[in-house]
C-alpha cells in the first residue's frame, strides 16, 4: 500500500496549490497545520482556511501542537541570539528543527512517507551518487532554496517541494482552478511571532527583561550619543538611530559586554571575508582545499563570487570577490555552485576592510 504524503498546510496558495499538485499525481495525502502558539480557545483563522482547503480537495486534516518545539528551538535561541549582539535568521532555524523536524517526525509516525511543502526550491536525486540535491527554484524572484540550505540531507531525502518550477501567478491560477479561497490570500512577510515587527518590544515580553539605554560611540570610542536598547539595533541600520552629525552614519557594530553600539558611515560596513560555524554541507561530504563558488549573506541577494574553505569539522571561511555590505553575524551564509546549494553556515564573524 503506498503511503501518505503530509502536506503542511499553513492556508495559504502556495501550500494549498502544493498538494493540488500532488492529488494529480493520485497520491493519497495527509494535511498537517502546525500550531506554533498555545491555544487561545477557538482555531485561529489559518488552521480553519487549512482544514477547509483539504475538505474541499478531499483529504484529511489534522491541527499538531507544536508550540513547545517552536519555543524551545526557534523563539528561545532568537531571543538569546539578540541579547548577545547578532542578528539571527528565525524561518532558517524553524524549517530545519520544527518544520522539517518536529513536524517531519509527527508525520512519520502518522504513517506518512514523505512531507511536502509550498517552497519554491527543488529537491533532486543524484542518480549516479544516490545523494538528495537541493536546487534553487526554476524562477529566480521566487526562490527560497536560502531558508532551506540548514536542511539535513537525511531530512531532504523525505522532502517534496512541488512549486519548485512554477511562478506565483501559475500557483494562484492552480488553485482558483479548485476553487479554493486562498487563492486570493496575500502573502505575510513578517516574522510569524513578531507580526508587527517590534522586536524590542517582543523582547521585553518574552525575556521579562529591561534593554537599557548606553551609548552610541564612533569608530575611536568617541560618544555620539545614547542608544536605546541594544536590542534595537542590528548590523547597516541607520533609520532610528537619532543621531545627529554631518555624514551619515549606520550601525556598524554591537558591543553586548559593554553595552555599545559602534557606529560608521557606509564605507565602514564593507567586507570580503566572514567565519561561519555550523556547517551543513548538502552536495558534498567535505570542501576540500579552497573551492570556488558564490554565496550570499543574505535572503534578498544575489549571489556573489567566492572562494570557501572548510577550516574545521564545521567551521567555514568564505573570501568574497568584491568587499560586500554589512555581514551580519547570526545570519547565515549559502553556497551555490550554479543553481545547486551546496550547504550553509550561520556567521560568526565578518571582517570590514580597513
Amino acid at each position: 500500500m503506498t503511503q501518505p504524503i503530509a502536506v503542511a498546510m499553513s492556508g495559504g496558495v502556495d501550500s494549498c496549490a502544493a498538494a493540488c499538485l500532488l492529488l494529480e499525481e493520485g497520491a493519497p495525502l495527509l494535511g498537517l497545520t502546525m500550531r506554533l502558539f498555545p491555544p487561545e480557545g477557538e482555531r485561529s483563522g489559518d488552521e480553519e482556511d487549512a482544514a477547509r482547503a483539504a475538505r474541499t480537495l478531499g483529504f484529511p486534516h489534522r491541527v499538531l501542537d507544536l508550540s513547545g518545539p517552536f519555543r524551545e528551538r526557534v523563539m528561545e535561541p532568537f531571543a538569546a541570539a539578540y541579547e548577545k549582539g547578532t542578528t539571527p535568521n528565525p524561518c532558517v532555524v524553524c524549517n530545519r528543527a520544527v518544520k522539517f523536524g518536529a513536524l517531519l517526525d509527527e508525520a512519520l509516525a502518522l504513517g506518512c512517507g514523505t512531507l511536502a511543502t509550498g517552497h519554491y526550491a527543488r529537491v533532486e536525486r543524484d542518480g549516479a551518487g544516490g545523494r538528495t540535491l537541493l536546487k534553487k527554484a526554476a524562477h529566480p524572484e521566487k526562490d527560497q532554496s536560502y531558508v532551506l540550505a540548514m536542511l539535513t540531507r537525511e531530512q531532504l531525502a523525505r522532502v517534496r517541494l512541488p512549486l519548485g518550477g512554477l511562478t506565483k501567478e501559475e500557483v494562484r491560477e492552480l488553485v482558483a482552478a479548485r476553487g479554493l479561497d486562498c487563492a486570493r490570500k496575500g502573502e505575510s512577510q513578517d516574522i510569524c511571532f513578531i507580526p508587527d515587527g517590534d522586536y524590542a518590544a517582543f523582547l521585553g515580553r518574552f525575556t521579562g527583561r529591561d534593554y537599557p539605554p548606553g551609548p552610541f560611540l564612533d569608530q575611536e570610542g568617541r560618544v555620539l550619543g545614547t542608544h536605546q536598547g541594544i536590542v534595537r539595533y542590528t548590523v547597516g541600520q541607520r533609520r532610528g538611530l537619532g543621531v545627529s552629525g554631518g555624514a551619515r552614519l549606520y550601525v556598524k557594530e554591537l558591543r553586548p559586554a559593554d553595552n555599545a553600539v559602534v557606529l560608521g558611515d557606509d564605507a565602514s560596513l564593507y567586507g570580503r571575508t566572514l567565519e561561519a560555524e555550523g556547517l551543513n554541507l548538502i552536495a558534498c561530504d567535505r570542501l576540500e582545499g579552497p573551492v570556488r563558488l558564490r554565496a550570499k549573506v543574505r535572503y534578498r541577494m544575489g549571489e556573489q563570487p567566492c572562494t570557501a574553505w572548510q577550516t574545521g569539522p564545521d567551521r567555514l571561511r568564505v573570501e568574497f570577490d568584491r568587499p560586500q555590505r554589512a555581514i551580519t553575524p547570526g545570519q547565515t551564509v549559502v553556497l551555490y555552485d550554479g543553481d545547486t546549494v551546496v550547504g550553509g553556515a550561520t556567521i560568526i564573524k565578518g571582517e570590514t576592510t580597513p
